[in-house]
């Protein structure tokens, strides 16, 4: 697969109809509770180890605060990077990865909210705000993809009101290496490398709902 994709900018109208589909319904299209898709996740079967993923905005199955909501099409959040910490990290750690993902988006493939690699080995949080789109709080060589709405950076919850909570899986990466590819990129683009890179992988799941 080509690494060499170019990246192109939704148009507004697209990016509101990408964020309304956020949520799950009950009706024709939509993705009932009982029936909601699996995290994906890629980099094949890893153990977490001891690497463990916590955030002091929420905790593991606890409810995502406003502060970590969008802030568009009628959402009124202020689309806030929560701080993110980790620790366990295994030895080979060469970059960590990590993602924002809404399974129970009624998209037929979930909705990627937040995409960011080539976090240096050393690193061990990301600090509240981080995922701003210049990427200037990151740790130095970080690398921020573009989501599902095709914006780079930080794109918080924002599902339609009164539909049920989605999860928002926060999924960290341990890395046998850095990853060459360009800012900007695809989730595709960035999943099709973690795969086979990986050594570790934990999760952090937040809920949201209107």
């Amino acid at each position: 697969m080509s690494n060499a994709l170019t990246h192109r900018v939704l148009p507004a109208a697209t990016l509101a109809a990408l964020l309304s589909a956020c949520a799950p319904t009950l009706t024709l299209g939509g993705n009932p509770a009982g029936a909601r898709l699996s995290v994906a996740q890629p980099g094949g079967t890893v153990s977490a180890g001891t690497l463990t993923l916590s955030s002091p905005q929420f905790a593991n199955g606890g409810r995502i605060a406003n502060e970590q909501s969008a802030n568009v099409f009628g959402c009124t959040g202020g689309n806030v990077s929560p701080t993110l910490t980790w620790s366990g990290a295994p030895a080979g750690t060469q970059s960590f990865a990590l993602t924002m993902y809404d399974p129970d988006a009624p998209t037929g493939s979930g909705f990627w909210h937040w995409i960011v690699y080539n976090i240096p080995a050393t690193a061990t949080s990301l600090s509240l705000g981080a995922g701003a789109a210049s990427g200037t709080a990151l740790p130095a060589g970080t690398r921020q993809g573009a989501g599902d709405a095709g914006t780079v950076g930080y794109l918080g919850p924002c599902p339609s009101v009164g539909d049920p909570p989605h999860r928002y899986v926060f999924t960290l990466y341990a890395l046998n290496r850095t990853l060459d590819i360009p800012a900007n990129s695809a989730p595709a683009i960035v999943g099709f490398n973690l795969d086979g890179s990986t050594i570790a992988r934990t999760t952090l799941t937040g809920f949201f709902g209107r």
